[in-house]
């Protein structure tokens, strides 16, 4: 263990001491050193650690070597004592999300010998990778499991262990490991080779929230928050059932059930709105039947109502049959058939004149335009 690194020997240390050792500019940032710090580096996974020093603050922490490397908005004297304060929610943050992991990890390993192999620490989630594909169906049960783990509150013991000692311990890790190996070890859940920091006790993870599921290359990716992040988010989650069962005049816990009466209730309405147009759009086709080149506007029609009209007017009109929906602020969308002709020259022209885009088949094209009615209705009776 570096003997700098403060955040090995305690990491709810929030405050130190420390003297400056170097200070270089780089860019807009300062590289700065010193002779310990409780300051983390981005490393195993887990961001690093932000905070301020004496007057300036940290931005980022990394590890060159044998230095840890404050990134940091000013400059410190060279040889200067200054304090150095650790951003406690984003420390607290983290270790919650790394422990819970750990726990998730280590019972996912112990039920099926799949190890993470693939680790993200995000703003807002946790991505795992996994090595093998974990039935979705024990996705619940492995959740509650680790959330027992959490409630049991066991001691985390964080450790380096070396030669023979190590050689004994059973552990998970990526790959064979030498040296001075620093173990974290959940009692009974788990043991890991990891650089991270961690909770004292299990209980201060909180809880853990699997999210999603997914198959990813040979094995599964899943996606979890722990701790304060899962309270911000199912925060989040009762805040729009709460506005969901406000609109639907649900009880909390039916909203799921309401939802999809109204979605099978508006599936139903927009087959009986299809049925309507169809009658309305034969109507209006005959109309135009034997009528030549035909240009209608339409107010509020989808791209599909569009099309639809376009094919039933002509396939009797006998010419080109141009039918457009918008206004002159916002624009029209459009769709243009010609049963025995072909619009590829046509569109292209159309489109540079009138600001639009688009295309389709030689004989039936659909797109949108900005100009004016009037703009749109003069070239066409060019």
């Amino acid at each position: 263990m570096n003997p700098h690194t403060l955040y090995y020997k305690d990491a709810h240390l929030t405050r130190f001491t420390a003297q400056v050792t170097g200070c270089t500019q780089n860019g807009r940032q300062w590289e700065i050193t010193l002779d310990n710090t409780a300051f983390y580096p981005e490393g195993g996974g887990q961001p690093a650690d932000q905070g301020t020093l004496g007057t300036v603050r940290v931005l980022d922490v990394r590890e060159r070597g044998e230095e840890i490397i404050h990134f940091c908005d000013g400059a410190l004297p060279v040889g200067s004592t200054v304090e150095g304060e650790i951003c406690w929610r984003r420390r607290f943050d983290l270790m919650q999300q790394h422990s819970g992991e750990h726990i998730l990890s280590g019972i996912i390993h112990s039920r099926y010998g799949f190890h993470n192999v693939g680790f993200h620490m995000g703003a807002e989630t946790i991505t795992i990778d996994f090595d093998g594909v974990i039935p979705q169906e024990d996705v619940p049960g492995l959740e509650l499991a680790a959330n027992e783990a959490i409630w049991q509150d066991v001691p985390v013991e964080c450790r380096f262990v070396e030669g023979e000692a190590l050689e004994n311990q059973t552990y998970r890790s990526k790959k064979a490991l030498t040296g001075a190996v620093r173990l974290v070890t959940f009692p009974g859940y788990d043991c890991c080779a990891c650089c991270g920091t961690h909770v004292k006790r299990s209980g201060q993870v909180g809880m853990v929230k699997i999210l999603s599921w997914e198959k990813f290359h040979q094995g599964v990716r899943m996606e979890i928050v722990c701790g304060g992040r899962a309270l911000s988010y199912f925060s989040r989650l009762a805040e729009q059932n709460r506005q969901v069962s406000n609109l639907f005049s649900a009880k909390p816990l039916e909203t799921g059930a309401v939802a999809r009466k109204f979605k099978a209730d508006a599936e139903a309405m927009k087959f009986r709105l299809g049925n309507l147009e169809n009658q309305l759009f034969e109507a209006i086709s005959k109309e135009y039947a034997g009528k030549g080149d035909v240009v209608l506007f339409r107010e509020d029609l989808s791209p599909d109502a569009l099309r639809r009209l376009a094919d039933k007017v002509g396939a009797v009109c006998g010419g080109r049959c141009a039918i457009f929906s918008g206004d002159d602020n916002e624009g029209y969308r459009y769709a243009i058939c010609h049963q025995q002709g072909d619009l590829r020259t046509f569109i292209k022209e159309f489109n540079q004149a009138l600001q639009g885009r688009g295309g389709g088949k030689p004989n039936f094209v659909q797109g949108s335009c900005a100009a004016t009615r009037q703009a749109i209705t003069a070239y066409l009776a060019q």
